[in-house]
């Protein structure tokens, strides 16, 4: 599989990554051997980024994805983890979390973004995984956290990147203006965009891809089916968008533009993996992947030769906005490794 490297670092990711909250127990319990034969399947078809943090099934998710990866390589594969919430003892648990993960609560998240903060979330993940280093280091959703995200927590991951300690840094949110925030105003390498740059929101525009491109900065994207609504070739009611129930008039265009899809000979989810790549800035698209038959579907529609013409109808209809970006992945020829 292609890579592509963070810009103005070391650090290179393939196309296509592999976001492992869900083997964090997400929504629902995922048994440990699956969760391992998930991460082995994403190895055998070439992926080499691998996705984690904290926040994912307090803690389990960078167990079980240390305990996949240990004895491959270190140098062969790629691994980020987050950081502003830190796991601290629960002092009143109730049995079972209550932000979406299906694991015991004797842990809780604390926010915080301080220098100390920061230290000890990665001293924590590393024990956690076992790793003796992270590759990326992201600011997890510091949305009501701006000054203490950019004044301490941002020059703590520059210092350890500047001492080779990271190879990479920047933050993972789900809006594009803060993003764009931290790649003009802060040492920022990276940032992690979360559904904001996708067949039905291209907000992204507006914002932290212009600065991106303009900064000679990267983004990975991620949340790219809108928690589901682009994911099935035929979308229904009753599916999710954004964590919520699509509301009728996105369900309609979801299906206008999977009709668009169809006349090009390809399918809806595949042509919102391709999506992002048509930018220049985008490097990557990371999908939660929770077991080998994921992956393998993941990697297919990855794989699959999505038309710029799908790009040039799909604007000439209205489905997407005119300042889309229609050269294939983004132009990846003159930026591959």
């Amino acid at each position: 599989m292609q890579q592509r490297k963070i810009q103005n670092t070391s650090v290179s990711l393939t196309e296509l990554g592999f976001g492992a909250s869900v083997i964090g127990n997400l929504y629902r319990v995922t048994p440990v051997d699956e969760a391992t034969a998930a991460v082995d399947a994403a190895w055998e078809a070439g992926l080499r980024y691998f996705d984690t943090a904290p926040h994912y099934g307090l803690g389990l998710s960078e167990r079980r994805l240390g305990a996949a990866l240990r004895g491959r390589p270190r140098d062969a594969y790629v691994i980020s983890s987050k950081v502003g919430r830190l796991l601290v003892p629960n002092e009143r648990p109730q049995g079972v979390d209550s932000e979406g993960f299906v694991v015991r609560d004797d842990l809780r998240r604390q926010w915080d973004f301080s220098r100390d903060g920061v230290l000890r979330s990665i001293e924590d993940t590393l024990e956690r995984t076992g790793l003796d280093r992270l590759d990326v280091v992201y600011l997890h959703d510091p949305d009501d956290h701006w000054r203490q995200a950019a004044e301490e927590a941002m020059p703590t991951l520059a210092e350890l990147r500047d001492q080779g300690v990271i190879g990479a840094i920047g933050a993972g949110m789900n809006q594009s203006a803060m993003l764009a925030r931290f790649l003009r105003e802060t040492a920022a390498d990276v940032v992690m965009l979360a559904g904001r740059y996708t067949l039905l929101d291209q907000s992204a525009l507006d914002d932290v891809l212009p600065a991106a491109r303009e900064l000679g900065k990267s983004v990975v994207a991620v949340g790219v089916f809108n928690s589901g609504l682009l994911s099935q070739d035929r979308p229904a009611e009753g599916m999710k968008y954004d964590y919520q129930d699509a509301p009728p008039e996105l369900v309609a265009r979801a299906r206008a533009i999977a009709d668009v899809c169809k006349g090009h000979g390809t399918t809806l989810p595949a042509a919102a993996i391709a999506f992002p790549h048509t930018h220049p800035s985008i490097i990557n698209v990371t999908l939660g992947m929770r077991t080998p038959e994921q992956v393998i579907r993941n990697v297919n529609l990855h794989d699959q030769q999505v038309p710029d013409g799908l790009w040039h109808d799909l604007r000439a209809q209205g489905l997407i906005r005119s300042d889309v970006l229609a050269g294939r992945r983004g132009g990846r020829d003159a930026r591959c490794l």
